[in-house]
Protein backbone atom coordinates (compact mmCIF):
# COMPACT_ATOMS: atom_id res chain seq x y z
CA UNK A 1 0.00 0.00 0.00
CA UNK A 2 1.06 3.71 -0.78
CA UNK A 3 2.79 5.16 2.29
CA UNK A 4 0.97 8.31 1.91
CA UNK A 5 -2.59 6.17 2.48
CA UNK A 6 -1.59 4.18 4.92
CA UNK A 7 -0.63 7.29 7.11
CA UNK A 8 -4.39 8.99 6.28
CA UNK A 9 -6.06 5.35 6.84
CA UNK A 10 -3.56 5.44 10.30
CA UNK A 11 -5.99 8.28 11.73
CA UNK A 12 -3.01 9.87 13.36
CA UNK A 13 -4.33 13.35 14.06
CA UNK A 14 -1.91 17.24 13.58
CA UNK A 15 0.14 15.51 10.63
CA UNK A 16 2.75 18.14 9.96
CA UNK A 17 4.97 17.65 6.49
CA UNK A 18 7.54 19.67 6.03
CA UNK A 19 8.76 20.86 2.82
CA UNK A 20 12.34 22.02 2.31
CA UNK A 21 14.22 22.50 -1.53
CA UNK A 22 16.22 19.98 -2.46
CA UNK A 23 20.06 20.61 -3.07
CA UNK A 24 19.69 23.60 -0.52
CA UNK A 25 21.35 24.73 1.58
CA UNK A 26 24.09 22.44 0.36
CA UNK A 27 23.88 20.03 -2.68
CA UNK A 28 24.44 16.94 -0.09
CA UNK A 29 22.00 18.11 2.44
CA UNK A 30 18.88 16.27 0.94
CA UNK A 31 19.33 13.21 2.53
CA UNK A 32 20.44 14.57 5.98
CA UNK A 33 17.44 17.04 5.78
CA UNK A 34 15.10 14.07 4.95
CA UNK A 35 16.35 11.51 7.85
CA UNK A 36 16.78 14.44 10.05
CA UNK A 37 12.85 15.40 10.03
CA UNK A 38 11.52 11.64 9.84
CA UNK A 39 13.43 11.09 13.54
CA UNK A 40 12.35 14.37 14.70
CA UNK A 41 8.84 14.24 14.31
CA UNK A 42 7.36 15.33 10.97
CA UNK A 43 5.01 12.39 9.10
CA UNK A 44 6.01 13.28 5.51
CA UNK A 45 7.98 15.48 3.59
CA UNK A 46 7.66 17.61 0.45
CA UNK A 47 10.47 17.55 -1.04
CA UNK A 48 11.23 20.71 -3.79
CA UNK A 49 12.59 20.64 -7.15
CA UNK A 50 14.26 23.96 -7.43
CA UNK A 51 13.05 25.55 -10.65
CA UNK A 52 14.13 28.86 -11.95
CA UNK A 53 10.95 30.28 -12.78
CA UNK A 54 8.17 29.06 -10.24
CA UNK A 55 4.87 30.59 -10.15
CA UNK A 56 3.87 30.17 -6.62
CA UNK A 57 6.92 30.29 -4.00
CA UNK A 58 8.01 33.24 -2.48
CA UNK A 59 11.24 34.76 -1.90
CA UNK A 60 12.79 32.62 0.52
CA UNK A 61 11.82 29.50 -1.66
CA UNK A 62 12.92 31.22 -4.89
CA UNK A 63 16.30 32.13 -3.20
CA UNK A 64 16.56 28.41 -1.79
CA UNK A 65 15.77 27.08 -5.44
CA UNK A 66 18.46 29.54 -7.04
CA UNK A 67 20.82 28.63 -4.31
CA UNK A 68 20.09 24.93 -5.14
CA UNK A 69 20.41 25.20 -8.61
CA UNK A 70 23.85 27.30 -8.19
CA UNK A 71 25.14 24.07 -6.00
CA UNK A 72 24.42 21.82 -8.91
CA UNK A 73 20.77 20.18 -7.99
CA UNK A 74 19.31 18.24 -11.08
CA UNK A 75 16.48 16.27 -11.12
CA UNK A 76 18.54 13.16 -11.75
CA UNK A 77 20.99 13.86 -9.01
CA UNK A 78 17.70 14.41 -7.31
CA UNK A 79 16.22 10.47 -7.71
CA UNK A 80 19.72 9.35 -6.73
CA UNK A 81 19.53 11.24 -3.29
CA UNK A 82 15.79 9.96 -2.87
CA UNK A 83 17.10 6.52 -3.20
CA UNK A 84 19.49 6.80 -0.73
CA UNK A 85 17.09 8.41 1.72
CA UNK A 86 14.47 5.84 1.22
CA UNK A 87 17.02 2.87 2.66
CA UNK A 88 17.21 5.14 5.55
CA UNK A 89 13.03 5.77 6.66
CA UNK A 90 9.79 4.85 5.03
CA UNK A 91 8.55 8.25 5.55
CA UNK A 92 6.11 9.74 3.24
CA UNK A 93 7.69 11.15 0.84
CA UNK A 94 6.07 13.72 -1.64
CA UNK A 95 7.77 15.67 -4.56
CA UNK A 96 6.34 19.02 -5.08
CA UNK A 97 7.18 20.72 -8.17
CA UNK A 98 6.11 22.38 -11.70
CA UNK A 99 4.36 20.26 -14.44
CA UNK A 100 7.23 22.59 -17.12
CA UNK A 101 9.88 20.40 -15.54
CA UNK A 102 8.26 16.70 -15.73
CA UNK A 103 7.74 17.80 -19.53
CA UNK A 104 11.29 18.54 -19.66
CA UNK A 105 12.03 15.26 -18.06
CA UNK A 106 9.89 13.19 -20.11
CA UNK A 107 6.16 12.41 -18.11
CA UNK A 108 6.90 8.10 -18.46
CA UNK A 109 10.49 8.45 -17.66
CA UNK A 110 9.81 11.05 -14.45
CA UNK A 111 7.51 8.86 -13.46
CA UNK A 112 9.06 6.03 -13.40
CA UNK A 113 12.24 7.38 -11.51
CA UNK A 114 10.10 8.99 -9.02
CA UNK A 115 8.28 5.35 -8.61
CA UNK A 116 11.52 3.43 -8.49
CA UNK A 117 13.45 6.23 -5.98
CA UNK A 118 10.28 5.63 -3.38
CA UNK A 119 8.87 8.76 -3.62
CA UNK A 120 4.55 8.43 -2.51
CA UNK A 121 3.04 11.26 -4.22
CA UNK A 122 3.30 14.53 -6.39
CA UNK A 123 2.28 18.21 -6.29
CA UNK A 124 2.49 19.91 -9.97
CA UNK A 125 0.31 23.22 -9.35
CA UNK A 126 0.39 24.26 -12.83
CA UNK A 127 -0.96 20.74 -14.02
CA UNK A 128 -4.34 21.42 -15.39
CA UNK A 129 -6.65 18.89 -14.76
CA UNK A 130 -7.79 17.91 -18.56
CA UNK A 131 -4.30 16.81 -18.93
CA UNK A 132 -3.66 15.34 -16.04
CA UNK A 133 -6.92 13.29 -16.65
CA UNK A 134 -6.19 12.30 -20.02
CA UNK A 135 -2.00 12.39 -20.06
CA UNK A 136 -0.93 11.91 -16.58
CA UNK A 137 -3.72 10.23 -14.54
CA UNK A 138 -2.63 6.61 -16.23
CA UNK A 139 0.98 7.22 -15.38
CA UNK A 140 0.59 7.94 -11.77
CA UNK A 141 -1.79 5.19 -11.33
CA UNK A 142 0.23 2.38 -12.81
CA UNK A 143 3.32 3.56 -11.07
CA UNK A 144 1.04 4.05 -7.88
CA UNK A 145 2.21 7.61 -7.13
CA UNK A 146 -0.65 9.60 -5.75
CA UNK A 147 -1.29 13.08 -7.13
CA UNK A 148 -2.33 16.17 -4.89
CA UNK A 149 -3.92 19.67 -5.96
CA UNK A 150 -4.52 22.92 -4.74
CA UNK A 151 -7.53 24.81 -3.65
CA UNK A 152 -7.47 28.76 -2.60
CA UNK A 153 -10.27 31.18 -0.80
CA UNK A 154 -11.49 32.10 -4.79
CA UNK A 155 -11.80 28.53 -5.82
CA UNK A 156 -15.65 27.68 -6.56
CA UNK A 157 -17.66 25.12 -5.02
CA UNK A 158 -17.80 23.52 -7.93
CA UNK A 159 -13.89 23.29 -8.56
CA UNK A 160 -13.56 22.60 -5.12
CA UNK A 161 -15.80 19.41 -5.29
CA UNK A 162 -13.94 18.40 -8.69
CA UNK A 163 -10.55 19.12 -6.96
CA UNK A 164 -11.44 16.36 -4.30
CA UNK A 165 -12.49 13.66 -6.87
CA UNK A 166 -9.49 13.49 -8.75
CA UNK A 167 -7.09 14.45 -6.01
CA UNK A 168 -5.67 10.79 -5.01
CA UNK A 169 -3.40 11.61 -2.01
CA UNK A 170 -4.55 14.88 -0.41
CA UNK A 171 -6.44 18.37 -0.95
CA UNK A 172 -3.71 21.15 -0.58
CA UNK A 173 -5.74 23.85 1.48
CA UNK A 174 -3.84 27.28 -0.01
CA UNK A 175 -4.46 29.29 3.23
CA UNK A 176 -4.70 32.90 1.38
CA UNK A 177 -4.95 34.35 -2.13
CA UNK A 178 -0.68 34.69 -1.65
CA UNK A 179 2.96 33.54 -2.42
CA UNK A 180 4.52 31.31 -0.11
CA UNK A 181 6.59 32.91 2.94
CA UNK A 182 3.41 34.85 4.23
CA UNK A 183 2.90 34.90 8.00
CA UNK A 184 1.47 36.97 10.76
CA UNK A 185 -0.97 34.72 12.15
CA UNK A 186 -4.57 32.73 10.53
CA UNK A 187 -7.22 35.39 10.60
CA UNK A 188 -10.97 34.77 11.44
CA UNK A 189 -11.55 35.03 7.61
CA UNK A 190 -8.87 32.30 7.03
CA UNK A 191 -10.90 30.07 9.61
CA UNK A 192 -14.29 31.03 8.17
CA UNK A 193 -12.49 29.78 5.18
CA UNK A 194 -11.44 26.98 6.34
CA UNK A 195 -14.62 25.82 7.83
CA UNK A 196 -16.38 26.30 4.48
CA UNK A 197 -14.02 23.79 2.70
CA UNK A 198 -14.87 21.14 5.51
CA UNK A 199 -18.42 21.74 5.25
CA UNK A 200 -17.89 19.80 2.02
CA UNK A 201 -17.54 16.84 3.18
CA UNK A 202 -14.88 16.02 0.83
CA UNK A 203 -13.50 12.43 0.10
CA UNK A 204 -9.71 13.47 0.53
CA UNK A 205 -7.71 14.43 3.27
CA UNK A 206 -6.90 17.92 3.78
CA UNK A 207 -3.29 19.60 4.54
CA UNK A 208 -3.27 23.31 5.14
CA UNK A 209 -0.24 25.34 3.84
CA UNK A 210 1.67 28.52 2.99
CA UNK A 211 1.46 31.09 5.91
CA UNK A 212 2.04 28.27 8.59
CA UNK A 213 5.07 29.00 10.70
CA UNK A 214 5.14 28.34 13.62
CA UNK A 215 3.49 26.21 16.38
CA UNK A 216 0.30 28.37 17.35
CA UNK A 217 -0.21 28.88 13.57
CA UNK A 218 0.42 24.86 12.86
CA UNK A 219 -2.33 23.90 15.85
CA UNK A 220 -4.77 26.32 14.22
CA UNK A 221 -4.50 24.54 10.69
CA UNK A 222 -4.91 21.51 12.49
CA UNK A 223 -8.14 22.23 13.80
CA UNK A 224 -10.16 22.72 10.43
CA UNK A 225 -7.85 19.47 8.19
CA UNK A 226 -5.67 16.74 8.86
CA UNK A 227 -2.76 18.52 9.10
CA UNK A 228 -0.19 21.44 7.95
CA UNK A 229 2.69 21.84 5.62
CA UNK A 230 5.39 24.38 6.41
CA UNK A 231 7.99 25.31 3.90
CA UNK A 232 9.27 28.54 3.71
CA UNK A 233 9.70 29.02 7.74
CA UNK A 234 12.15 25.92 7.83
CA UNK A 235 14.28 27.21 4.76
CA UNK A 236 14.83 30.20 6.84
CA UNK A 237 15.92 28.32 9.93
CA UNK A 238 18.38 26.69 7.49
CA UNK A 239 19.83 29.25 6.47
CA UNK A 240 23.74 29.46 7.48
CA UNK A 241 22.96 25.84 9.20
CA UNK A 242 24.93 24.25 6.00
CA UNK A 243 27.31 22.78 8.53
CA UNK A 244 24.71 21.50 10.98
CA UNK A 245 21.62 20.84 8.77
CA UNK A 246 20.68 17.69 11.18
CA UNK A 247 20.52 19.99 14.38
CA UNK A 248 18.61 23.04 12.79
CA UNK A 249 16.19 20.22 11.62
CA UNK A 250 15.86 18.81 15.05
CA UNK A 251 15.50 22.17 16.51
CA UNK A 252 12.82 23.30 13.98
CA UNK A 253 10.43 20.67 14.33
CA UNK A 254 10.67 20.49 18.02
CA UNK A 255 9.78 24.07 18.25
CA UNK A 256 6.61 23.02 15.56
CA UNK A 257 5.42 20.30 18.03
CA UNK A 258 5.88 22.05 21.62
CA UNK A 259 2.54 22.30 23.28
CA UNK A 260 1.05 25.80 22.88
CA UNK A 261 0.26 27.35 26.12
Amino acid sequence: MNRLTQLFRSGTPDLLNVYFTAGYPRLDSTVPIITSLAAAGANLIEIGMPYSDPMADGETIQRSSMRALKNGMTLDLLFEQITEARRQTEIPLVMMGYYNQVMQYGPERFVSAAAKAGVDGLILPDLPLHEYRQDFRQLAEAADLQVSFLITPQTSEARVREIGAVSTGFIYVVSSSSITGKSGGITDAQQAYFARINALDLPQPKLIGFGISDAASFRTACAYADGAIIGSAFIRALAGREDDVEKATREFVEGILQPVA
